[in-house]
């Protein structure tokens, strides 16, 4: 009997430590479900670790098609960035899976069941580096772009960069390395820096003359075309600050297309996150895509 317990238990541990192996490694984690083929992955952050938690989605069949990256943002109380679950983006989901696209939702360093250490800090809102930050930010959306242009089901050639707050943040940061394989890059109200405890007391957004000069740094180098979306009633980029942004990115070369669009239900931050906002960005993202294949 006790032979046939340590047999037992040496079975238990290896099938233990072989789930765990299978959990660590990149790829699928599991099978696919529903209608979007939805399933679990696994993709390498920046320099190769910890993997990121993903949610990839696609159409049917087996072919060669499109990939889209969308971004989450960043919370601005820094004790949520642990809860975060892995984005869906549900709408933008959809509607990218429907017109014939791979998405993937990457959950970045220092978020949620991803873990490890937050790469993605400004530092004090006295002198903020919004600049910096952003490049963390673009260096996991490159991190999942790179892996999954290797997968047999994604064109190489041919990608879409969706960002939302710092995720649009991060996609601006990304076009000014011009990244293989990528088209066009779609920002829904990128930035960094609102809803902050301001050094001289109240809530608000840190150093904005900051945030302008980051967006020009972006501009100089990015040739990437852009489609820039933000909401009149934005709580954390308000019009002016927005048009201020894209004018630096694109007075220093960038290309960009800003579309303000008007107030989108409480707070039109959250136009990419809600369902409900698809009437108002779905002909810009039909426009702009079909401009920029």
């Amino acid at each position: 009997m006790r032979r046939a317990f340590l047999a037992g238990l040496v079975a238990a541990l290896s099938l233990a430590l072989a789930t765990t192996a299978v959990a660590q490694s990149p790829g699928p984690q599991d099978t696919e479900r529903g209608a979007l083929r939805e399933q679990v992955w696994r993709i390498p952050a920046a320099g190769g670790s910890p993997l990121m938690a993903a949610t990839v989605m696609r159409p049917p069949g087996e072919a060669r098609l499109p990939l889209v990256v969308i971004n989450h943002g960043s919370p601005a109380d820094s004790s949520d960035r642990p809860k975060m679950a892995r984005p869906r983006y549900n709408a933008l989901s959809s509607w990218f899976v429907s017109r014939g696209y791979v998405v993937v939702l990457p959950l970045r360093r220092g978020y949620g069941e991803t873990g490890g250490n937050w790469a993605e800090s400004y530092g004090s809102c006295r002198n903020p580096d919004y600049a910096g930050a952003g490049l963390q930010t673009a260096a996991d959306i490159k991190a999942a772009i790179d892996f999954m242009r290797r997968q047999p089901f994604v064109a190489p050639d041919h990608g879409v960069v969706v960002g939302h707050s710092a995720g649009g943040w991060g996609a601006i940061a990304l076009s000014s390395h011009n990244p293989p394989g990528v088209s066009s890059v779609v920002n829904f109200a990128g930035g960094r820096g609102g809803h902050q405890h301001l050094p001289g007391g109240g809530t608000g957004n840190c150093t904005t003359d900051a945030l302008v000069q980051a967006a020009a740094r972006y501009g100089t180098s990015a040739r990437v075309p852009s489609l820039w979306i933000y909401a009149e009633n934005d709580s954390f980029f308000e019009p002016n600050l927005a048009r201020r942004m894209v004018d630096a990115y694109d007075g220093a070369g960038g290309q960009a297309t800003y579309r303000p669009v008007g107030s989108v239900g409480h707070d039109g931050h959250g136009l990419a996150s809600s369902d409900s906002g698809q009437a108002v960005w779905s002909p810009l993202l039909a426009t702009f895509l079909a401009a920029h294949p």
